[in-house]
């Protein structure tokens, strides 16, 4: 299908949905956003990810919680110059189910006796389980809002005295290319307007003497074979929402780590030749062609920093594991 010689863009091309599809599978190389995983299926899939042996991810950051929440947001509510003492309010983009997020509420909650937390997420299923759980901690409300906050604008409600700690956590900044990931962080910044507002960034670290190339790729590509259906399962939802015909068989999963660009890439590669019809409009692959549908970028720390720079923060406060698999960041609006 090439768009430059369609005479106009089919129906399917003007819904939200639609049109990400649309121009990521007429593009070369072909590709689909990482958002679209995240239908309810997908989402189901990922959190059976994130307890993968394999997946060190999620249990190294929540480690990291568990050993410097109390730390962190002492951190993120000092007293102002002027001594006088704040309140938090905390905000999460892609929250998903927030698995990790209440040991930082927990320790927030004991600061204050009213702690208002704000997830935002795509995914209506994981934020009706974030706030089922979240909402048990003593003094925590829970202000949930379905936004996809890449495409679409979010509100952050500030109680009163209040300062922001926006949580951005999970590697989620490591899906987006350089400029993306800038364009995310400004557009976070504008809402941190007040002195104290902080933003927590959880990054995944690059391969080093402690962390090898194979762990960082057997993380994407585990033995039992989640990962392949999480990624699959992007073309079941096109079948599904869109009428599309994908022959999920036809494809294989695929895992690799690009050094030049510090990123871990999920592909979806066709083993045939083939033609896909989505609302009566044909896309034919080629024998080894691929989606690309995911980018994991691997951080070192002055490669934060810069990204932090650029984007309108401070060098951050860093807290990381003995491993030096993984980190979490404090930053603030500068």
């Amino acid at each position: 299908m090439n768009a430059v010689t369609l005479p106009q863009l089919p129906e399917v091309a003007y819904t939200s949905l639609g049109s990400e599809v649309y121009r990521g599978l007429t593009s070369r190389p072909r590709t689909l956003s990482p958002w679209l995983f995240y239908d309810q299926e997908g989402s189901h899939l990922f959190e059976q990810i994130t307890e993968l042996d394999e997946y060190y991810l999620t249990r190294t950051e929540r480690a990291i919680f568990q050993t410097n929440a109390d730390a962190i947001i002492a951190a993120a509510a000092a007293p102002t110059p002027h001594g006088l003492q704040r309140d938090l309010t905390v905000i999460e983009l892609g929250a998903g189910t927030a698995t990790k997020t209440g040991l930082l509420l927990e320790a927030a909650a004991r600061r204050q006796p009213q702690l208002l937390y704000q997830p935002i997420d795509v995914s209506p299923t994981a934020l009706e389980q974030a706030a089922d759980i979240l909402s048990a901690i003593p003094g925590v409300a829970v202000r949930s809002q379905i936004a996809n906050y890449i495409t679409n604008g979010y509100t952050i409600k500030r109680p009163d005295r209040c300062s922001i700690l926006a949580l951005y956590i999970g590697s989620s900044i490591g899906n987006f290319d350089p400029e993306e990931a800038r364009s995310i962080l400004r557009k976070l910044r504008k809402q941190l307007t007040k002195a104290g507002d902080a933003i927590l960034l959880g990054v995944d670290l690059a391969p080093s003497c402690n962390k090898t190339v194979e762990q960082l790729v057997a993380a994407y590509d585990d033995a039992a074979g989640v990962t392949a259906a999480f990624n699959k399962n992007i073309l079941a939802r096109l079948n599904r929402e869109l009428g599309a015909d994908f022959n999920l068989e036809a494809f294989r999963h695929r895992a690799l780590w690009n050094p030049q660009e510090s990123r871990i890439e999920m592909h979806l590669v066709s083993t045939v030749a083939q033609t896909v019809t989505i609302d009566d409009d044909r896309i034919d692959f080629a024998p080894g062609e691929s989606i690309h549908t995911e980018n994991s970028y691997k951080f070192t720390e002055r490669g934060l920093i810069e990204l932090l720079h650029d984007s309108g923060y401070s060098s951050p406060q860093w807290f990381e594991d003995a491993n030096h698999y993984f980190a979490a960041a404090l930053a603030y609006p500068v």
